[in-house]
């Protein structure tokens, strides 16, 4: 793939994203607002890996921002050969009752950045014959959950039709949909996990490694785990008010409580 720009690369899974990538000897591009934080972490991953590292901070919900890594994604120089879509935050609120900036920012972020970038890569990639896309999805995208399902699920779909677009010229789009993941974000948005159960948790490294062997192999839905794939394929076949009463009986979160995923 040579080179791989990767969003959120500051914390979570886009930090383990681009260790993953630089110890598999890829070039690597990290995208998030901290540039500090990015810097930092180049200088780990080019002493570590022995690869390029390039920072370019930026907020995408920004639209001059977004453009800049547009830009990027469409240069012939040290061309990007994965994108990894996997900026996001989570809202700690009712739709209803919630600060409407904070969820317009939360759209702009995991649908229309993912759109934007995933135009501008499959366009370039198309164009050489080759390259992946790789969007976060999260198995909330199959329940009912507020806006962040909403979003999820909309990320899924766009991923499945992108596919279809891109079958035959040697480019693939792939969502990957993770369950509860031990990372920064639950931390960071002051979320109460006591009540999640041990069992429903996934480690970063395994989420990671398992969504780039699905993207090398061309899958387009990539569940980490024989336990959310079965949960997964539970909620596909179970009644939609099913599923809605599901999503209503998960426990209310701290007022006004926001988790960033795409950086500190």
């Amino acid at each position: 793939m040579g080179t791989a720009l990767v969003t959120g690369a500051s914390a979570g899974l886009g930090l383990e994203f681009a260790w993953q990538l630089a110890t598999a000897r890829h070039d690597v591009v990290l995208v998030a607002r901290d540039e500090q934080r990015l810097t930092r972490l180049a200088s780990q991953l080019e002493a570590a890996a022995g690869v390029r590292a390039e920072v370019l901070a930026a907020d995408l919900t920004d639209r001059g921002d977004l453009e800049r890594v547009a830009a990027r994604l469409r240069s012939d120089e040290r061309p990007v050969g994965l994108l990894v879509n996997n900026a996001g935050m989570g809202l700690n609120q009712s739709f209803v009752d919630g600060d409407l900036a904070a969820e317009e920012r939360a759209l702009d972020l995991m649908v229309r950045a993912v759109m934007v970038l995933s135009h501008e890569a499959a366009g370039a990639m198309r164009a050489r014959g080759r390259g992946a896309i790789l969007n976060v999805g999260s198995v909330a995208g199959l329940i009912a959950t507020g806006t962040y399902s909403a979003h999820k699920a909309w990320v899924r779909v766009f991923t499945e039709a992108l596919s279809v677009e891109l079958k035959g010229t040697g480019v693939t789009a792939t969502v990957v949909a993770p369950g509860f993941t031990r990372t920064e974000f639950h931390e960071r948005g002051r979320i109460d996990t006591a009540h999640y159960p041990e069992v429903g948790w996934l480690d970063a490294e395994d989420v990671v490694a398992a969504a780039l062997a699905d993207v090398r192999r061309g899958v387009v839905l990539s569940t980490p785990s024989l336990r959310y794939k079965a949960v997964s394929a539970l909620l596909r076949l179970a009644p939609r008010s099913a599923v809605r009463a599901f999503g209503g009986y998960r426990r209310a979160l701290p007022d006004g409580a926001q988790a960033q995923t795409d950086e500190s």
